[in-house]
């Protein structure tokens, strides 16, 4: 049993920024794979279902990004979910635009959402960090991930959540430096 954890904020002006990344690889692995209906639940919107042979939950937090690990907390102690068994998908500032970087714990470096998982679950659980580079202009890190993706990076988005949801085998295995390699190489 596998919880997919997609961080964002869940406003429907959010829908497209570059901070709600998370969300839009929950919604295209759903999709892909047919998991259930997403239903509120945990504060968040759960989904349900199989990927192969592999039981997974999928979820968007509703607790806005910064509050997070309440929503994660409160799934893994009612379903009994091992932190080392929840996989979260976020945006990453110091990862070039459409290049993925999967790890094992570590430090939150600076992202609100994650500090709040470690908070409130520990580090002990795996790290799908998404580029979306750094601002080109001279503009507060905050506006830039609360901002929409551009015409660029809209067609760059849909090649990297391809190739995430063509790559979920390995990463339900946790072969993430295969994983890493993988969808970076497609």
């Amino acid at each position: 049993m596998l919880l997919f954890v997609g961080l964002g904020n869940p406003t429907p002006d959010s829908e497209n920024n570059r901070h709600n990344i998370g969300f839009k690889i929950i919604d295209s692995i759903n999709k892909q794979f047919g998991l259930s209906k997403q239903k509120p639940k945990f504060k968040g919107l759960l989904t349900t279902g199989n990927v192969g042979n592999q039981k997974i939950y999928a979820i968007k937090p509703l607790t806005f990004m910064n509050n997070s690990g309440i929503c994660i907390r409160e799934l893994i102690e009612y379903f009994k979910i091992d932190s080392e068994d929840v996989i979260v998908f976020h945006d990453d500032l110091d990862v070039e635009f459409g290049k993925i970087k999967a790890k094992f714990g570590g430090s939150s470096a600076g992202h609100n959402g994650v500090a709040s998982i470690d908070k409130f679950i520990g580090k002990d659980y795996s790290r799908v960090r998404i580029g979306i580079g750094k601002p080109k202009e001279n503009i507060d890190v905050g506006d830039f991930v609360l901002q929409n993706f551009d015409d660029d990076e809209i067609i760059g988005l849909e090649k990297i959540t391809k190739n995430i949801t063509e790559s979920i085998s390995i990463l339900i295995e946790k072969k993430l430096d295969l994983f890493s390699s993988t969808v970076n190489n497609k």
